[in-house]
């Protein structure tokens, strides 16, 4: 079924509340689909700009505005023909910002140990281009992962986005599963929580727990907001706890799920706004 803009087209339409397209108020009634933002000469409509970022149908978007649960650049609008700029006007939804600009890309790789996090190498080894295609160079990563760690990466061109993701006064939490000698004392958690003395100062972890035991090793999580080099090897390391395999399972509120080595997905429209919501965008 096709969804049609009655405003587009001079067709008549049904309002929420029941009230036609173009029929007059009632007395009394609140004039709820007025509002003071200026539409944008040229602009795109702004239930269309919803649908393109994923937020869903056409039809679903019209409703979310009449609703009043969409601000463009902080003021609810409640018009569903209202004109807005996606490449410069700040979009959200129910408090949570959409990728409105059409030609940004928010994708999540899951790399393989023995690739290098970067673009190209000039000794001809593996990097993260090598998963990316003709998208690459123009991608920025988020967080280095080390060359025999594992785990998820997050590529995008949203410089913005991706500086304060990297940045450590964000504190974007990064959780890691690390395989380890065993057994893991409780004093080894308490001392990880507490703060850990390396040659570089002070590391702490935010949590911490023993997801397996298995015989003489360890399954281990450990999440932090650090991004010194080598971090959550040194610090385990020096708990006594060497590592021998590394995976990185989440970025903020974006987790690495059954995404397979060595493959990308994009993120979806909920997890850019989360990402937005975790730096203060």
């Amino acid at each position: 079924m096709s969804t049609r803009d009655p405003e587009a087209d001079g067709m008549g339409g049904v309002r929420p509340g029941g009230r036609p397209t173009g029929a007059p108020r009632a007395s009394g009634e609140p004039d709820e689909e007025r509002d003071s933002l200026t539409d944008v000469p040229g602009g795109v409509r702004l239930q269309k700009v919803l649908a393109a970022a994923g937020v869903g149908s056409r039809r679903h978007c019209e409703e979310l505005i009449g609703a009043g649960r969409v601000e463009v650049d902080g003021e609810t609008v409640r018009r569903y023909g209202a004109r807005v700029d996606p490449q410069h006007q700040i979009i959200r939804v129910d408090g949570r910002r959409i990728p409105a600009r059409q030609d940004l890309v928010y994708l999540a790789l899951n790399k393989p140990a023995g690739v290098l996090t970067t673009m190209s190498d000039d000794r001809g080894r593996p990097t993260i281009a090598d998963f990316l295609g003709d998208q690459a160079q123009r991608l920025y990563h988020v967080g280095r992962l080390d060359y025999d760690t594992e785990g998820l990466m997050l590529l995008m061109n949203d410089g913005e986005l991706a500086h304060r993701l990297t940045h450590p006064s964000y504190g974007v939490l990064k959780t890691y599963l690390a395989d380890v000698p065993g057994p893991v004392s409780r004093d080894t958690g308490r001392r990880l929580l507490s703060g850990i003395e390396l040659e570089d100062g002070v590391a702490s972890a935010d949590k911490f727990r023993v997801v397996e035991r298995a015989g003489s090793r360890a399954l281990v999580e450990i999440t932090l907001h650090e991004g010194r080099k080598h971090i959550v090897r040194r610090m385990l390391a020096e708990a006594g706890h060497p590592v021998s395999r590394l995976v990185r399972t989440h970025v903020g509120p974006v987790a690495l799920g059954s995404l397979r080595p060595g493959t990308t997905r994009s993120l979806s429209t909920r997890e850019i706004g989360e990402l937005y919501s975790a730096v203060g965008l």
